[in-house]
């Protein structure tokens, strides 16, 4: 059963390339959320056009499939945003996480349900940081228990950045790995 993400094609032809960000930014809050927002789309594009079991099939060593690597990022900008900045109880912050600390996505979820609440929670994610000052620091009472533990909202953003960025280039080889596409 094929799912309805569209193809990546080489980067010789791209269809639907993703825009950099502009180089004019240079407001740090904008920038940061222009290129969390590049990344946020940059990760689910490179499964477009990959079949049901492609989406769940590893190709490396390590074991986690695309679809894992989704759900994960998911729960990261809720780990992130949800329990850490905001200080929220959330059920299960580690609920991305099986047997042996390995991402999963539990049995029965469809790739079409993993999609939608990553978008979900992105757009929740982009709503909570919008206008709130970069030196803001994290509540205390969720994943940071004191205020020195407690980052700054600039600190996470560029934490989540570079998580984004981290395996935006490793599903760059997986999809390469799987059907030679390469590109944003």
């Amino acid at each position: 059963m094929s799912v309805a993400f569209r193809s990546i094609a080489p980067m010789s032809d791209p269809v639907n390339p993703i825009d950099e960000p502009p180089h004019s930014l240079t407001e740090p809050h904008h920038m940061l959320g222009a290129y969390l927002d590049y990344f946020r789309s940059v990760v689910p594009n490179k499964l477009h056009g990959l079949s049901e079991h492609e989406l769940r099939t590893s190709r490396l060593p390590s074991g986690w499939t695309p679809l894992e690597l989704l759900r994960h990022l998911t729960h990261v900008e809720r780990r992130w945003l949800r329990w850490g900045f905001l200080g929220q109880a959330v059920d299960e912050p580690w609920g991305d996480r099986g047997p042996e600390d390995r991402w999963r996505v539990p049995e029965g979820m469809t790739s079409a349900e993993v999609r939608a609440r990553y978008e979900e929670q992105c757009a929740w994610s982009r709503a909570t940081v919008a206008g709130v000052p970069l030196e803001r620091r994290a509540a205390t009472g969720g994943r940071f228990a004191t205020e020195a533990e407690a980052p700054t909202l600039g600190w996470i953003l560029f934490h989540l950045l570079q998580e984004y960025a981290r395996h935006a280039g490793q599903l760059d080889v997986v999809r390469e790995l799987a059907d030679g596409s390469v590109g944003e």
